[in-house]
């Protein structure tokens, strides 16, 4: 293997041409160098941990934008309850030759939403937050909205449309929070990627529909 000498000073290489032959050229002619002037010593982390030990997870690595997240996961964690519960409601309500698989569906999305919420109000346990359970506010701290429809497919339209809502602001908060909290970041990730199954099974069976 090739051995190549990083400067940080220098000028930047010129990436090799192709050879002739049409090969890729060694990978590592082309890496960029770590910039290891970004992490701290160990004995500067070290130090920090032992500061505040009382904060448990929380560290000055996520404390800066801690309490807006805080605020953001309690809006995420209204927006799955009342997801669940509108959910369940088209679980329980929903009629015709038509509403086997969408009913199955239904109570599919409302158990993961549970676990999404039990996710979410856990995470802002680890910031030292509170989550907030309160149903006389639920509905209006939830980004996506309740529905009593009872035709079925105004229940796949209204449960489609309130994913995409989840999709929207979860793909905000994720650029808002960036690299300020990762386990937040990571989390939520995995969630909208939840949110994102879950509109293609109802946008599936919407086609039903057609």
């Amino acid at each position: 293997m090739k051995t190549f000498i990083f400067n940080r000073d220098a000028a930047p290489a010129i990436p090799p041409a192709l050879p002739s032959n049409g090969s890729l050229p060694d990978v590592m002619a082309l890496a960029v160098p770590p910039d290891f002037s970004l992490l701290s010593s160990i004995q500067h982390i070290r130090a920090r941990a032992r500061q505040h030990i009382e904060d448990g997870a929380v560290t000055g690595a996520n404390g800066e934008i801690k309490d807006s997240v805080i605020k953001l996961l309690n809006e995420a964690l209204a927006t799955e309850l009342v997801c669940v519960l509108r959910y369940k409601r088209h679980y329980y309500t929903a009629k015709g030759i038509r509403a086997r698989f969408a009913a199955q569906e239904f109570l599919e999305h409302a158990t993961e939403e549970a676990a999404h919420a039990d996710m979410i109000a856990d995470r802002i346990n680890q910031l030292g937050g509170a989550p907030d359970f309160n149903p006389d506010s639920l509905s209006l701290r939830s980004h996506a909205e309740y529905d009593d429809s009872q035709d079925l497919k105004k229940m796949l339209e209204e449960d489609l449309v309130a994913e995409r809502i989840a999709i929207e602001s979860y793909s905000e908060m994720i650029r808002f929070i960036g690299a300020h909290d990762p386990t937040t970041r990571v989390m939520l990730e995995s969630i909208l990627g939840s949110e994102e199954r879950h509109a293609d099974d109802l946008a599936e069976l919407l086609q039903e529909f057609k």
